[in-house]
């Protein structure tokens, strides 16, 4: 087999990085003695594989001129031998690859996890701006990186450069310089070659590459968007749109394998040419007297079984390269600074009474961009503040600060006077519970959406949670009740069934600080008050955030706030604002005059 194509071509920049390659290092020293015993089968194998031309030389110089007796006089140990080390070849280079197995593979689930873990440290703002499509390419792609690495760099660079030399000592010693010297110029021949074609091909790989990504991210993104395409009807778009992302993926794959030909082509001329050079000096040895025919025959060999590894080498060589690349940005993820950080040392957040204050607050996604000023406000422990006004006014950017999502740009977040920032996210997190304005379920049953909120929940605390949230009706009515599938993104329920899971699951986690970020947008009024009045029940013993722009909903609050433009611009109870006629008086009126529609920031 010469180069190969491969499906999963990428990209490949400048030279062979060192520092990636030295990175690996680690994953190889977790099972140090699988790793030099694989070495010590690999050199076994490459011996008896070696030594299979030698004694067949001594076969035919056994034969040549012997008479009818020859079977009978043959060393029997001669021919045993020669099996014997055909076999060791095979099976020493199967037992290698069953003990270094546990490598390859250990080190592609280290590395997926260690990416994995870093992509969900990594702030909100990141997956926002990422195409998943893309990025799940960049981590399977790195992890077989990995793993055809460390496969190739150790089972055929070095067997191969270990061969080589064993050959050049046998051919040197058995018939002379000049052989020795006419395999390495063939070899140097056939490498710079390989490397100078497989070079020029990176284009075509890399255009390639490009076009493979393009497409595959069109078709998730128009996938997940199923019901969009359906409700404009515009199958016939996306399908054409495909197309092209096809069409220039398939124009590029053409030149890659039409490059590949040309690689072929050329290795193959150069293995005969050589093969055909090293049999015409062998010849002239031979009719000299110089050589025997098993010397020939040796020779023979020795070329047919040297070029064997060697003809893998522009696969080898551009995969390495490929692979290195991927693995490049595969580490890239993991380099990836996350902003939002926990100090070194931070203690865990401890919560006494849950009073939340927000002080002097500034933020923004982008420096010419503000999106908070100067906001101040508190939530006394037990106690539920409301947060209202227009679309844009940064009212759930109020509650993704507070979850640290991001971290504020000025002033400060306190819960019980600690500083956000010098606690662990983790025990922030497990504070504080979230009902978001459009919630996304994951792609499995209700029971184990709902149990999400807390996994090692007994079954009785989750049908609780589920009754609380006013779920009993809904799953009564599906066949398999709480063992039903959502589907993707919880694509096979409605929006307020999604969000009465998500509410269920929240009150699974049972936190001392809530956040309801339009928690019943995607409800009909009956269901709203239903489930207001659960959220009411529980928001009682609780710290409660609650963003809305249904005024409806947050009647009964503690305290109302009202932003507009990134500032609080009044404060006070439903009545109070009623009474001032200000900012909260005309989003009243307004919405009185005009149907409730959900909002969210």
């Amino acid at each position: 087999m010469r180069g190969h194509s491969g499906v999963h071509d990428a990209p490949l920049d400048g030279g062979v990085n060192w520092r990636i390659i030295r990175s690996l290092l680690p994953y190889l020293a977790e099972f140090r003695g699988r790793l030099f015993m694989a070495l010590g089968l690999m050199a076994l194998a490459k011996l008896a594989t070696v030594a299979v031309p030698l004694v067949l030389k001594y076969i035919v110089d056994h034969f040549e001129g012997a008479g009818a007796d020859a079977m009978i006089t043959v060393p029997l140990a001669l021919l045993l031998g020669y099996g014997l080390l055909r076999f060791g070849g095979t099976f020493f280079g199967e037992l290698r690859d069953a003990v270094f197995v546990r490598v390859a593979e250990r080190a592609m689930r280290r590395a997926a996890l260690r990416v994995f873990e870093h992509l969900h440290r990594l702030e909100l703002g990141f997956h926002l701006s990422r195409q998943t499509g893309a990025l799940a390419r960049d981590i399977e792609r790195g992890t077989a990186g990995m793993s055809f690495l460390l496969r190739f760099m150790v089972f055929n660079i070095l067997p191969t450069i270990l061969e080589i030399g064993l050959v050049a000592v046998i051919l040197l010693v058995a018939v002379g310089p000049l052989f020795m010297f006419t395999v390495f110029v063939a070899v140097a021949i056939y490498i710079a070659f390989s490397v100078w074609v497989t070079e020029w091909r990176t284009r075509f790989v890399r255009e390639a590459n490009l076009r493979d990504n393009e497409s595959n991210t069109h078709a998730i993104d128009s996938l997940l968007n199923y019901e969009t395409v359906k409700y404009f009807g515009n199958e016939r778009f996306e399908s054409d749109r495909y197309d092209r992302h096809l069409a220039a993926w398939e124009k590029a794959r053409t030149k890659n394998v039409l490059s590949l030909v040309l690689l072929n082509s050329g290795q193959a001329l150069i293995v005969a040419g050589s093969i055909t050079v090293m049999m015409l000096l062998a010849a002239r040895q031979v009719a000299d007297g110089a050589m025997t025919v098993g010397d020939l025959v040796m020779v023979n060999a020795y070329m047919i079984q040297l070029f064997m590894p060697l003809n893998f080498l522009g696969f080898v060589y551009r995969e390495i390269r490929q692979s290195l690349a991927n693995i490049e940005r595969l580490f890239g993820l993991l380099e990836t600074p996350a902003r939002v950080q926990d100090h070194p040392g931070a203690p865990d957040l401890v919560v006494r009474e849950g009073t939340v204050r927000f002080e002097g607050v500034e933020f923004r996604y982008q420096d010419n961009r503000s999106i908070l000023e100067d906001v101040s406000l508190e939530i006394p422990a037990g106690h539920k503040v409301a947060v209202v006004g227009p679309s844009g006014a940064g009212k759930s950017t109020l509650a993704r600060l507070l979850f640290r999502f991001y971290d504020v740009n000025a002033g400060r977040i306190t819960i019980d006077g600690q500083d956000i920032r010098e606690v662990t996210q983790d025990s922030l997190r497990r504070a504080i519970g979230v009902v978001p304005q459009d919630t996304v379920l994951f792609n499995d049953t209700i029971r184990y959406n709902v149990a999400y909120g807390q996994p090692d929940a007994s079954p009785e605390a989750v049908e609780r949670a589920v009754h609380l949230a006013h779920l009993d009706d809904f799953i009564a009515r599906l066949p398999d009740g709480l063992d039903t599938v959502v589907g993707e993104r919880g694509l096979k329920v409605s929006g307020g069934e999604k969000q009465r899971i998500a509410i269920a699951r929240v009150l699974l986690k049972n936190p001392p600080i809530l956040i309801f970020d339009e928690a019943t947008s995607s409800l009909d009024s009956g269901s709203e008050k239903a489930i207001l009045e659960a959220l009411n029940e529980i928001a009682t013993r609780r710290t409660t955030l609650v963003i809305a722009h249904r005024l409806s909903t947050v009647m009964d609050a503690d305290q109302i706030v009202v932003l507009e433009h990134g500032r609080v611009v009044e404060r006070g109870t439903h009545r109070e604002l009623l009474a001032h006629g200000g900012a909260y008086a005309r989003l009243w009126q307004h919405q009185q005059e005009h149907e409730p529609a959900a909002s969210g920031d």
